[in-house]
């Protein structure tokens, strides 16, 4: 089984919204298959285990050991536990249960009816890690929230504009490389108007190999330019805003309402992977986007500031970690980080700049 989670774990940033699934299959003691969920959309760890076993006489008279319950339903594939039970595998392992609810012990429950015999619970709490974003998915109807954020030995996130780029950064290359690694990981990434407005972030992953997220920007007003780094071509791009622009009226059938931009501007943004949605800033913001983000299968987020929207995540518990750098350097005034408090966390150096990471 910990084979199993090895291989899983290399799915990881190319298989959401699906789980990271490892299947090997063992006979007399021997591995004679093993396969991993590889990208979403394709096969299935037990369809690529199954494949890779030469003489598939011998599944008959074989262990499949998986990360997670068999899917028993239609997806982008078949069901797995169907292919286990065509090939009359004796004996099945499962890592943990699958709580989607297309899944949720049925996939069990059809090897068992097939006469398979079925043991569950081995390395499930290991299990169940590995897969935390998607299980915070189907059981709190959330993505799972990452919350990031640099600061300096004396408190401060940022100084006072204004400043350049250079000037306000806080952590070393290698820190810088560790967030691009974690950027490919996930599915989205988001910032505020503020960060966007005096970082002009281009949220991709540059430093190391991977998948752009979905960039995710709370623009209120719509301030934001069009020539903002944010709104490149490398990745998708989400704005929430109170206002949506004119020029995606027609698609939604609504009246076209003012815009603090000339249309110009969203002109260019349309040609791009440039996508808006209205919220009611009246109220609760921060649920109106995860309930979006949700809706959008998106299972992993992270927040990369400022820290009026990091904290404001904080303050409602919505967050499932914090990655939290701390500089080698001093600001003496400036914006003040957000705090944490009830959290526990564990603490590593990366060169000179410390790394501490708070899970609820």
């Amino acid at each position: 089984m910990q084979r199993c989670l090895t291989l899983a774990a290399k799915g990881l940033g190319s298989v959401a919204p699906n789980p990271m699934v490892g299947c090997v299959i063992v006979h007399n003691g021997v591995i004679i298959g093993e396969g991993y969920h590889q990208k979403y959309g394709e096969a299935h760890a037990e369809v690529n285990a199954i494949a890779s076993v030469s003489d598939k006489s011998l599944l008959a008279d074989s262990t499949a050991y998986v990360s997670l319950e068999p899917c028993s339903h239609y997806g982008k594939t078949p069901p797995c536990s169907d292919l286990l039970i065509a090939h009359n595998v004796k004996r099945v392992m499962v890592g943990c249960l699958d709580t989607n609810p297309l899944v949720a012990g049925k996939g069990i429950d059809k090897l068992r009816n097939a006469g398979i015999e079925v043991i569950t619970g081995l390395l499930e709490n290991e299990a169940r890690e590995l897969n935390k974003r998607f299980f915070t998915y189907h059981e709190k109807k959330r993505p799972y929230i990452i919350l990031k954020w640099a600061q300096t030995k004396d408190g401060f996130i940022s100084k006072l504009h204004p400043f350049t780029k250079e000037e306000n950064w806080i952590t070393n290359d290698e820190s810088k490389k560790l967030v691009h690694t974690w950027r490919a990981q996930e599915q989205a990434i988001m910032v505020g108007t503020t960060t966007a407005l005096l970082d002009n972030p281009a949220l991709t992953v540059r430093l190391v190999k991977g998948k752009n997220p979905t960039r995710i920007l709370i623009d209120k007003d719509l301030k934001v330019p069009a020539s903002n780094a944010i709104f490149s071509n490398k990745a998708q791009t989400i704005v929430f805003t109170e206002n949506i622009p004119p020029i995606y009226f027609d698609k939604l059938n609504m009246t076209a309402r003012s815009q603090s931009q000339p249309i110009e501007d969203f002109a260019e943004q349309a040609k791009n992977n440039i996508s808006y949605h209205q919220l009611n800033f009246t109220e609760d913001i921060t649920i109106q986007i995860l309930d979006y983000l949700y809706d959008k299968k998106i299972t992993s987020l992270i927040i990369e500031g400022g820290a009026h929207t990091l904290q404001s995540f904080i303050d409602k518990g919505l967050w499932d970690e914090a990655r939290v750098f701390t500089g080698n350097n001093y600001f003496k005034n400036g914006i003040k980080a957000p705090i944490i408090t009830s959290a526990t966390s564990s603490v590593q150096m990366i060169g000179n700049d410390e790394l501490r990471i708070f899970t609820r």
